[in-house]
């Protein structure tokens, strides 16, 4: 009776927010638009607003849905700390309690990430899987860099210190430039934790859904190499890149992203 409800629902084409309750979790969602599912990840620290103007084009030719997903924006946060196979199950669950058999994938950075994990446990439900400055390959650590870390652990002994947690978030900020970590709360430093250790590189060569891989040219995050690594170990893949964007073309260059994917998936 549930799943009936949740697909009248997603038939309407004008925008709609819902929250809904997947194993327990309330998760927020957007729907808007007719015609085949198309089911988009956003990144960490992200949420459903970062796709709004993607979503606007893209529901002219699909029944687009962004969630929140468990941790961001509206959703309430994971039960316990979750890994990528964590999400990528719960997002099965989502589709499955909507009534969706079939759908196009997006997946941004962490995103992407959750978004490969689905391809290699569920291949026969995507149509076609989008990997946007995806994440997973994870860089060893530099010398420089690990001298850095080890300071950062250094100067916790000045915790008690007025003025410390802005020092810190500064240091993270400019010195170190990550933020991801600092600005976590509660339980969510810890699933980042969890999610930035797995590298998925060799899962790529796994992957046998068709696959369209977008990346930022100058995106500094997950760097121009990897998509090209991708490509070659993605067999059934094929790669663009938009000019002048960098790890976030969902918002530098959200008409563009968008003209992109629906050019690929419906061959105008």
């Amino acid at each position: 009776m549930q799943n009936s409800k949740f697909k009248i629902a997603i038939q309407n084409s004008k925008l709609q927010e819902r929250i809904i309750e997947i194993n327990g979790i309330k998760t927020f969602m957007r729907i808007k638009g007719q015609g085949d599912p198309f089911l988009i990840l956003h990144g960490w620290g992200a949420s459903s607003d970062s796709w709004k103007k993607v979503q606007d084009v893209l529901s002219e030719n699909f029944k687009v849905i962004v969630l929140d997903l468990p941790g961001f924006g509206k959703s309430d946060p994971p039960p316990k700390i979750w890994d990528l196979n964590s999400y990528a199950k719960f997002v099965l669950d989502l589709a499955n309690t909507l009534g969706i058999e079939k759908f196009y994938l997006l997946g941004h950075s962490f995103g992407g990430a959750i978004a490969i994990k689905i391809a290699l446990f569920a291949p026969e439900k995507i149509r076609k899987l989008i990997l946007v400055d995806a994440a997973g390959r994870r860089q060893k650590k530099r010398d420089f860099k690990k001298i850095l870390k080890g300071l950062a652990s250094f100067l916790r002994i000045f915790s008690i210190i007025p003025g410390y947690e802005l020092f810190r978030k500064c240091f993270y900020r400019f010195v170190l430039r990550k933020t991801d970590y600092i600005e976590a709360v509660g339980i969510m430093k810890e699933v980042f934790k969890k999610v930035v250790s797995e590298d998925l590189t060799n899962s790529w060569s796994k992957i046998k859904v068709p696959t369209l891989i977008i990346w930022g040219k100058e995106d500094k995050i997950t760097p121009k190499k990897d998509a090209l690594k991708m490509k070659e170990l993605i067999k059934n893949s094929e790669i663009i890149f938009i000019e002048d964007a960098s790890h976030a073309p969902n918002l530098s260059h959200p008409e563009e992203l968008a003209q992109i994917i629906k050019e690929n998936l419906l061959k105008i």
